[in-house]
């Protein structure tokens, strides 16, 4: 037994620690996986992982482990998880970024290592209360469903699936609702009426909450933890429930993305559907008819009499909508992206002339909301269009905060403002004018500071873990963008474990001599010539990698055209989803699959359906993003160069992801081709090739290359 002294309640107690030996036995040769497992095979290098997370948890440090492909890092961060739960009484969070990974969690491994350790124990899945169906929303809406003629059909669809589902969750559907329809009958927690709800003990969030404040094991998205922490931050403290149960313990697994996560989680951003979405749901009058939840309220109103001033009101939100439009698209003319910062400064003066507008109309309709809810009578106010009105309020108060904040840029450097030009598509509207439109955002320029006050400080133990967290064989870059590097050394212990699998007998790195360089005028007719030769060498089974959406429709377009007998499906990100994609990818040995971003990471199709993973570019950012020419600039600003420091280091990151499709398993073979030279003929390159598995490697030219690919696949 040792002791230690929690920081909250300043109370010693005892903890028990994992023996670590007794906890790499499990996965050992003769230990219970090895008698449960036909196809067992000892992996020294996953019973080291294993091992010094059991010692992170054990000294209460922050652990910080690279895990190559095949580690196994799941069986290495659970049963340690697992053991300090049973011990110790305490839960443990497991965080990760894809839901792919939270179901196989959930259906696979934690099932399979309370099998392996003989123990029981509860583990739960959390989600975030937008994706459950709230009971009492769901009845309003269906109860009023002419108020909704768009989504009518959804709703009454939705209100029938309802009605016999166990889990009320979004992704157990059957079909996909439309955002619109969703978020009229989804949990929100400012319309939550908590146990004075009529459907509180069939509540399906309240029955996920109290599931996993029983549970051992909660199992949750970046996202969803740091709702939890934020709210944490805010007052909730560590010792209560928050947004989850307490606990002191996390793992996060997929940690490269963490500051991603934390980046998207804490912007705020909106458009003009977003505003008339709220302010239609409040108020609306159409034919001389008015609806919405503020007619609701002001019936029991003893200022009902000030409904009367809403339509005006809601006209003025009306015209200085469009006037900030106007003023946006003025302001950006051909750029579909722009910061506001000292070079930009001047030109936005007319913006945020219309943006103070905004914000005025908005804070007007806010106040007379209120003033109507202010005289309902405490016996009414539990009337449902009231707990709506709480939420609606919420969210259009956050963007007259934001609305303001633009104009006070300068005080608020910790944050990055931005505008943004989007086009929605033809299906949704038909009106080419209308199809325009602005979105502004506030994103915070750097996350470190959040996540050492809120996760590193506080916690007893983080385990962070990913098979891509160095650059050039350090952590250092990840550590400094996630807060890790503020923490006393000592409590810090880094530590890479290389993948098992025979990367020098089974993948061969080519890259074509001859191609020309990214920049120069002729490159993307040379890549559109070069991918279907690539294709045939490999007969098809190839992912192919762009940083370009628009370099990938035409690539795609080309490749069919130059491939008409071609036997494999040819399919493109976007013509289906995501998931069916892959579905098929998998399926159809002989086919190709051209994608962007989200195919970059988390993609796995082990066996013979993919031989060949190409990467047209070297994935760095554009150099127009605002929020990264940002973290430039303030990298500059300090004295270092932002492009060994960021632009680097990030693209490394994304790049070993890429490769990392390829190999999935120990009998996995075949060939990884980057079509951009810069990785030999820059400096820089070294840090991409310094990256990689020890493999074969070629460099010649493009015809000469085919004919290795070929020889190398089939031989």
């Amino acid at each position: 037994m040792e002791q230690f002294e929690e920081s909250d309640k300043q109370e010693t107690r005892e903890i028990s620690l994992i023996d670590c030996e007794e906890a790499g036995g499990y996965i050992a040769s003769g230990g219970a996986l090895s008698k449960i497992s036909q196809s067992f095979e000892e992996r020294p290098v996953q019973i080291e992982l294993l091992k010094s997370i059991a010692k992170s948890f054990n000294q209460q440090h922050i652990g910080v482990f690279e895990a190559g492909t095949g580690v196994g890092k799941s069986y290495a961060y659970l049963i340690p998880s697992i053991l300090w739960a049973i011990k110790n009484k305490e839960k443990i969070i497991i965080s990760t970024g894809t839901i792919n990974l939270q179901q196989q969690l959930c259906e696979k491994d934690i099932p399979a290592v309370i099998k392996i350790l003989g123990k029981k124990i509860k583990f739960v899945l959390v989600k975030g209360r937008q994706n459950y169906i709230c009971k009492r929303r769901l009845m309003e809406t269906a109860s009023v469903l002419d108020l909704f003629e768009d989504e009518t059909e959804e709703i009454k669809r939705i209100a029938d699936w309802e009605e016999n589902c166990l889990t009320g969750s979004k992704s157990d559907m059957t079909f996909m609702p439309s955002e619109n329809a969703w978020t009229k009958v989804n949990s929100e927690s400012d319309a939550c009426m908590g146990k004075r709800c009529p459907f509180f003990n069939e509540c399906y969030v309240m029955k996920v909450r109290k599931e996993a404040a029983s549970a051992d094991i909660i199992v949750v998205n970046h996202h969803l933890l740091f709702a939890d922490i934020e709210s944490r931050m805010n007052g909730a403290g560590y010792t209560d429930a928050a947004v989850l149960p307490p606990y002191r313990h996390i793992v996060f697994d997929e940690a490269h993305g963490i500051e991603s996560a934390a980046t998207s989680f804490f912007s705020n951003s909106f458009n003009r559907f977003k505003i008339n979405k709220f302010v239609f749901q409040m108020y609306r009058k159409r034919k001389g008819t008015e609806f919405g939840h503020l007619c609701s309220i002001a019936v029991f109103s003893k200022s009902g009499e000030k409904l009367e001033e809403a339509y005006d009101l809601t006209n003025r939100i009306k015209n200085a909508l469009l006037n900030l439009e106007i003023a946006g698209k003025d302001l950006m003319q051909n750029e579909y992206t722009m910061r506001l910062y000292e070079a930009t400064s001047r030109n936005f003066g007319p913006f945020l002339v219309s943006a103070q507008e905004l914000a005025q109309a908005l804070g007007n309709f806010t106040n007379l909301v209120r003033v109507i809810m202010e005289g309902v009578a405490d016996e009414d106010k539990d009337i449902p269009s009231m707990w709506e009105a709480k939420s609606i309020l919420r969210n259009l108060d956050s963007y007259v905060i934001l609305l303001k904040n633009f104009s006070l840029w300068e005080e608020k450097r910790e944050n990055v403002y931005w505008l943004q030009m989007k086009k929605l598509s033809s299906d949704i509207s038909r009106n080419e004018s209308e199809r325009d439109y602005i979105t502004l955002t506030e994103t915070p320029l750097d996350i470190s500071g959040l996540m050492r006050a809120g996760v590193f400080e506080e916690m007893q133990s983080v385990i962070c873990t990913s098979a891509t967290l160095t650059t050039g064989k350090d952590f250092r870059y990840w550590a400094a963008r996630t807060g890790v590097s503020f923490m006393e050394e000592g409590r810090v212990e880094c530590k890479a474990f290389p993948s098992p699998f025979p990367y020098d007998k089974n993948m061969l790195f080519a890259v074509p001599k001859d191609a020309p360089l990214p920049h120069e005028s002729e490159y993307q007719q040379w890549i559109e010539m070069a991918i279907p030769k690539l294709i045939q060498a490999s007969e098809g089974r190839t992912l192919v990698l762009f940083t370009s959406y628009e370099s990938l429709k035409s690539a795609h377009k080309t490749t069919i055209c130059m491939l008409p007998g071609f036997n494999g499906l040819i399919m493109k990100q976007g013509e289906d989803d995501n998931s069916r994609l892959l579905e098929k990818f998998k399926n159809e040995k002989e086919s190709v699959l051209f994608a962007t971003d989200s195919f970059w990471q988390g993609v796995d199709i082990p066996g013979d359906s993919l031989s060949q993973v190409i990467i047209v570019k070297l994935p760095f950012t554009v150099p127009n993003d605002p929020v990264f020419t940002a973290r430039s600039e303030a990298i500059e600003k300090r004295g270092g160069n932002s492009f060994m420091e960021l632009s680097v280091p990030e693209a490394v990151i994304k790049y070993r992801q890429g490769i990392g499709r390829l190999i999935r398993r120990s009998d996995d073979r075949g060939v990884v081709v980057v079509l951009d030279k810069r990785i030999y003929e820059k400096r820089y390159g070294m840090a991409f090739i310094s990256s990689m598995s020890e493999c074969k490697k070629i460099y010649e030219p493009l015809s000469e290359m085919c004919k290795s690919i070929k020889q190398f696949i089939f031989q």
